[in-house]
């Protein structure tokens, strides 16, 4: 089995760029968008684990076919979850909701 020596330059990229991503998550809160927060903070969201799971878990250096089968299988079903959730959460009657 051939092993991958990624550069560290390329973790220290990936790193500034989950850095960056978590301050856009951040920033988020202080921007009042309506229900397009929910949607920007999900995006965000995907973008961080793809990333993780890209360079720290070593997918995008594998050359096992089954091993991204599994992982696309994955991020399908992580959007059914939310497909699934947010039309749910959206279709409900203002007020039907009492905290």
């Amino acid at each position: 089995m051939k092993r991958q020596i990624v550069p560290v330059k390329v973790y220290v990229a990936v790193f500034v760029a989950l850095i960056v991503l978590l301050l856009g998550t951040f920033a988020t809160d202080f921007v009042d968008l309506g229900g397009f927060n929910v949607l920007i903070n999900l995006t965000i969201a995907v973008l961080k684990a793809l990333l993780v799971v890209l360079f720290f878990m070593h997918i995008r250096y594998t050359s096992n076919r089954v091993v991204r089968v599994y992982v696309g299988a994955g991020f399908f079903w992580l959007l059914i979850l939310i497909v699934y959730t947010l039309g749910d959460v959206l279709t409900r009657a203002a007020s039907t909701y009492t905290p």
